[in-house]
C-alpha cells in the first residue's frame, strides 16, 4: 500500500510552501524587511528541543533517555499574517509556541519574534507579544473582571484612561459588558474564558500567540472569539496572529497559512487551498456502511489502491461512516470488495473535494477528531 505522507511529499517541491530554506545569512534588524514582501513578524531557524528523560545513567551503565519535542523547525510567518499551527497531541505545537514566548530555551536554532531574538531579547519580546491559551483559568477571583484586565494591562505600561477604554470594548466584543465589576470568582468557566480572551488584546500586542482559544466554549461564544480575531487583524493589518487549535473547520476559516507538524516535524506549510490541492490526484469517497467492527478498519486499509482510511460510529452505533483517499478513482472497486469481506453493507457512497482534515490525515496517518474520542473514552 502506498503510504499516504510519501504520496503528499512526493507532489511537493523541494522546499514546503512557505518554509524557510536553509540561510547562512545574519538576521536582519527588526522589523525583518524583505524587498516585495512583508516584513517577518516570527522567523525560526533548524529549532530542536531535546528533553532529557533520566538525570542520571542507570545501573547497566545505559545513557539517559531522551524525547526529541522538536527535529530542526523552520518557519517564517509574515507581519498581518493569521498563521495556523496544526498537530497531535505531543506533536510539538506547545513546545515551540513556550520557545517563542520566551517560556523555554530551543537546545538549538534560533527564533525571531516581531524581528528580536527570543533568547538574547526576551524581555523586549515580552513587551510585544500576549498569549492566550484555551481552558486557562487565569485571573484572581476575589478580584471583579475590571480589577483583573486592568491589573494585567499595567504590567504592559498601558495608560489607565487607555486600559479602561479597552476593557470596556472587549466585554462588549465578548457579550460580557454586564459583568464589568462581577467577581471573577463568580464566573461560569465559558465566562471566565471569555475573559482570558479579553486579557490577550487589551495590550495592544504585536504578536498575539491563541493557544486553542475556542476549546470548551459554547457555539455563540466561539464564533464571538473568530469573529474578532479576524476583525482585529483586519483593523490592525500590521498585526500577527499565531492559533493552534483542534477544530478544522475554524483553521480553514481564520488561517491565512497552516503548518503541519507532527513528532516535532513540518510535514507541510501552506494556504489551505493549496494544502487541499495536494490531494486533488487522490479522490476522497464517504461511505456510511452497517454490519462493520472496529477491528474492520485495518483490514481495510490494507486493500490495493487505498491510501488510507477512517471512520467513526455514527449516533446510536448501527453504523459506520469511513473516508477513504485512494491513489485514484478505479481503486473504488477494491474498496467496495473489501468491504464485502468484512461483512460491511454499504448504505451510501458518494465522492467528495478534499478537505483540510482529509490533508492532516494523509500526512499524520490519524483525525484529530479520532484523537478527541481516545482522550475522552
Amino acid at each position: 500500500m502506498l503510504n499516504a505522507r510519501d504520496a503528499l511529499m512526493e507532489s511537493s517541491p523541494e522546499h514546503l510552501p512557505g518554509q524557510a530554506a536553509p540561510s547562512e545569512e545574519a538576521p536582519a534588524e527588526q522589523p525583518f524587511e524583505r524587498q516585495g514582501r512583508r516584513p517577518l513578524a516570527i522567523k525560526t531557524e533548524d529549532v530542536h528541543r531535546i528533553y532529557k528523560i533520566r538525570k542520571q545513567k542507570n545501573s547497566k551503565g545505559e545513557p539517559e533517555k531522551t524525547l526529541v519535542a522538536l527535529n530542526g523547525v523552520s518557519l517564517e510567518v509574515e507581519q498581518g499574517e493569521l498563521f495556523g499551527l496544526l498537530g497531535p497531541n505531543g506533536a510539538g505545537k506547545t513546545t515551540l509556541i513556550k520557545i517563542l514566548t520566551t517560556l523555554l530555551a530551543p537546545s538549538s536554532g534560533v527564533c525571531y519574534v516581531d524581528g528580536l531574538d527570543v533568547i538574547k531579547q526576551a524581555n523586549e519580546v515580552r513587551r510585544r507579544i500576549s498569549m492566550v491559551s484555551g481552558g486557562e483559568t487565569s485571573g484572581y477571583g476575589i478580584l471583579t473582571v475590571r480589577e483583573n484586565l486592568w491589573m494585567f494591562s499595567q504590567f504592559y505600561g498601558v495608560s489607565s484612561k487607555d486600559a479602561n477604554q479597552r476593557i470596556r470594548e472587549m466585554l462588549r466584543v465578548v457579550e460580557m459588558e454586564d459583568k464589568l465589576n462581577a467577581r471573577v470568582s463568580g464566573l461560569s468557566t465559558g465566562q471566565r474564558q471569555r475573559m482570558n480572551f479579553c486579557r490577550g488584546f487589551i495590550t495592544d500586542p504585536s504578536v498575539v500567540f491563541l493557544d486553542e482559544p475556542t476549546l470548551g466554549l459554547d457555539i455563540n461564544a466561539a464564533r464571538i472569539v473568530r469573529r474578532f480575531t479576524r476583525e482585529w487583524m483586519q483593523q490592525n493589518p500590521g498585526r500577527t496572529v499565531l492559533l493552534t487549535t483542534h477544530y478544522m473547520a475554524e483553521a480553514d476559516e481564520l488561517c491565512d497559512r497552516i503548518a503541519i507538524i507532527d513528532h516535532g516535524v513540518v510535514l507541510a506549510c501552506d494556504t489551505p487551498a493549496n494544502l487541499k490541492r495536494l490531494l486533488q490526484k487522490q479522490p476522497v469517497f464517504e461511505v456510511l456502511a452497517a454490519g462493520l467492527s472496529e477491528r474492520a478498519l485495518e483490514p481495510l486499509g490494507r486493500a490495493p489502491g487505498i491510501v488510507c482510511v477512517t471512520g467513526e460510529v455514527q449516533e446510536g452505533g448501527s453504523a459506520y461512516k469511513l473516508k477513504f483517499i485512494l491513489q485514484d478513482e478505479g481503486a473504488i472497486g477494491a474498496v467496495v470488495s473489501a468491504l464485502g469481506e468484512q461483512h460491511g453493507n454499504i448504505l451510501s457512497l458518494q465522492k467528495n473535494e478534499p478537505t483540510l482534515e482529509d490533508v492532516f490525515v494523509a500526512l499524520v496517518g490519524r483525525s484529530l477528531t479520532a484523537e478527541d474520542h481516545e482522550a475522552s473514552s
